[in-house]
Formats: C-alpha cells, structure tokens, sequence
C-alpha cells in the first residue's frame, strides 16, 4: 500500500520571549524599547522578564508514516505537540528542521468557524468558509443542500451568523469541512461540537469520510470516540513519538502513562493561592482512614479535600468527579449535594470536606480523581484539578470468588436488589 504522509526527524523549535504581539506596531514597539534597553511599553503590569533567547522544542525527532486510506489518532497529554503536529502538516508553520512528504489533496479543520464573517449570512459563509477550506465555486454549490441539511438551520441560512447561537455557529461550520472531499484530512479537536444528538452525526459523518478512502489524521482527549474512529495511533509525550502502532496498544500506553502520575494516593496543590478559594490537598482514603492509591471493589472508600476560604463567599461548592483511564466521566458530586446551607455564606477559613464511596460501586480498573471549587453564581471556576489515580481491583477480594468483576461489563457494578419468586 502507497504511503500518504512521510515525515522524518521532523523539528520545531519556538524561541521563548520572543516579540509577537499579533499587531505590527506593537512589536516595533517592543523590539524598539529592547534595542535602547528601555521598559516595554506593551508588558502587562507586573509581568516578569521572560527569559531571552531561551528555546522550547514542541517536537523533537519526529518519524512516523500514513499509509493511504488509513485513520489515524494522534493523542498525548496538553503540550506533547499534537496541534503543533498538524499545524505543520497543514502549512499553517513551518518546522525548524526535518522532511514531511505528502501524497494527494490535503485539507484540513484546525478551528471550527476560521474565516466566517459574522456580518455575512449563513448562505454567504458557507460559500467563503468553504473557498476558504479549499473548495471550488461549483463544488459548494453542488453540496449547498446537504451542508445546510447537515448543519439543520435551513430556516436561519440568510440570516447573519452574528444572530446565530453558538451552536448553530459551529454547527454550520462543522457541516462545511465535513463535506470536503480531500485525499488527506487533518482534524484537530473539533468533535465535540453542538449537542449530543449533532456529535453522533459528527462521529458518524467522520466514519463515513474515513471510509470513503480518504486518509484521516485526528487529534482528539477523548480516548473512546478515538478507539472507535481509528485503526492505526501515534503517542506524544513532550514532543516526541514515544508509541506508534496498533490504535489498542498505542491507547494502551496512554493509558499507562497517564496513571503513572498521582499513585501515592495523595495530592498536594501547589496552585494559585490568591483566588477567593484555594486547594491545598486531596487524599484517597481506605474503609480505615489510611492512605492508599489501590481499594477493593467490595469495600467503600473515601475522598478528602482540604481547601482554604480566603475571603467569604456565597453560592460556592467544592466537587468531585470521577473519570475512567480513557476519559468517559463516571460521575460529578458536590458537597451541597447532602447540605444545600453550604450555598449560603461561607466565612473565611481553612475546610475539609469528605465524600464518602460505597462499596460495590465500581468496576475494577484505574480512575483519575479530578476535584474542583467553583462559585455557582456568578460561575467561577476557582480550581480544577486531576488530582490522584485510584485503582479498584479485586485481588484478595473473597467476594470476588463470589461476584468477579472481570466477568461483567460497565464502568458502574452496583449490587443491585432483586426478588425472584416462584409462580409454578
């Protein structure tokens, strides 16, 4: 099978505390302030000197290859250098150094809505959106019909995208670049688009692109909906390729380093502590109140945050949520949940606040624990943090002799109650 994308040793170095401020006049400034050593005139008040001349590699000795008709997720923790991947197999920038050869059309969806005008109708951003992604004239108005029916605004299409919601907006812009017919399409992110009911469409139409024979490269966090589009896989970790292969084993190791991290059973926030609430720790507790990143499925565990009020507030709330190890949220809970007072004023000072797990809740596996203060109204986000990994399992479990877990499916295994009665 011919190849579709080649790239060897590929590089990109970006130059920290560079002038780019996104306006020309603003840099002259800047690089006219640092030629006389003077103070930048456009620095943020308080802002530190960053350090000059300093590189940063957002890829370093990057090989892999595309064979054609192949679906491809790229996935990695924030900052490995995925966007910065597709970027310059898009030829949004170049790279430092390395080769990248590409067979065929290529198109690519970086941002959903790049290039719509919120002056102009839908009609007439469906016409620039899509010269834009590289269609011609008469290919858009062949496609017109079926984009809008795909978008479902054919009752807004003339009017201006500026009085459209959010997601008519992407909806419309999401429906344009799915209806591209590249030989390569480069899509960074932008599933998660809409409604529940639109991203099955989305998910859907990127199978049905995939299966046409079109090579797709993807980059998406969300493990299952990359499990379920792609057959092949490449992992970054800080720039560099550390897993290529199989779409299995490739998310396997993802997997595998991300609960790497956080498996003492403890955390310790070193965050922003001017906020009007700050965390400063969190723990994963046993039935006997020790520590511990591993628990039985047959016995409750609990966890305990320990946060800091620094000013009072009213409507704030401290939560949980629980992931699995690919991304799919199990649950979210919040400490109002069994005391609706704690919306009311709270006074400065330093909290603990304990969530309490029963047993027989979970399936075996590993979990990340991410925990979070908000301020409900107006929403404030204060802290959102993942914090530990939890591993449930089922060794030295006599239930499990009883109730083996591996033999049942779901992320949730609760003992449920049932009456069975005889009626003959």
């Amino acid at each position: 099978m011919s190849l579709a994308i080649q790239v060897e040793n590929l590089n990109k170095r970006y130059q920290l505390g560079s002038i780019g401020h996104g306006m020309l006049y603003r840099d002259l400034q800047s690089w006219w302030a640092k030629l006389r050593g003077t103070e930048d005139p456009n620095a943020s008040i308080g802002e530190s000197k960053p350090k000059m001349n300093e590189p940063f590699w957002a890829l370093r000795d990057v090989s892999f290859s595309v064979a054609q008709g192949e679906i491809v997720g790229i996935i990695g923790r924030n900052g490995a250098g995925k966007s910065t991947l597709l970027k310059i197999l898009s030829r949004v920038t170049s790279p430092t150094s390395g080769s990248i050869k590409i067979k065929g059309k290529l198109a690519s969806l970086l941002e959903v809505g790049t290039g719509f005008h919120p002056e102009l109708t839908g009609r007439e951003n469906v016409y620039l959106n899509g010269a834009i992604l590289g269609m011609s004239k008469k290919e858009i108005r062949q496609k017109f019909d079926e984009i809008i029916a795909f978008a479902e605004i054919e009752q807004f299409i003339d009017t201006p995208v500026k009085r459209y919601s959010s997601g008519m907006y992407v909806r419309l812009a999401f429906a344009v670049a799915a209806h591209l017919e590249p030989d390569i399409l480069v899509v960074d992110e932008v599933l998660a688009v809409g409604d529940i009911q639109f991203q099955k469409k989305c998910l859907q139409k990127m199978g049905d692109i995939g299966r046409s024979g079109c090579t797709v490269l993807i980059v998406s966090h969300n493990i299952t909906t990359i499990k379920r589009l792609c057959s092949e896989g490449v992992l970054l970790d800080k720039g560099k390729v550390v897993s290529i292969g199989g779409i299995n084993k490739v998310t396997e190791d993802y997997i595998n380093t991300v609960i790497g991290h956080g498996q003492s059973g403890v955390y310790v926030h070193e965050g922003d502590t001017s906020a009007a609430m700050s965390l400063s720790r969190v723990e994963l507790l046993d039935r006997e109140g020790n520590i511990t990143p591993q628990v039985p499925f047959n016995e409750p565990f609990s966890v305990k945050i320990h946060y800091n009020v620094n000013q009072p507030l009213q409507n704030a709330s401290v939560w949980v949520g629980l992931e699995t190890a690919d991304g799919i949220v199990v649950f979210n809970s919040c400490d109002y949940d069994s005391d609706v007072s704690l919306l009311g004023l709270r006074q400065a000072g330093r909290f603990t606040a304990t969530v309490n797990i029963p047993a027989y809740m979970l399936n075996t596996g590993y979990y990340r624990l991410v925990v979070g203060l908000n301020c409900n109204r107006p929403v404030v986000s204060f802290a959102r943090v993942e914090t530990v990994t939890i591993e449930v399992m089922e060794q030295g479990c006599l239930d499990a002799i009883l109730f083996p877990t591996s033999d049942r499916k779901g992320v949730l295994q609760p003992r449920l109650e049932w009456v069975t009665d005889r009626i003959g």
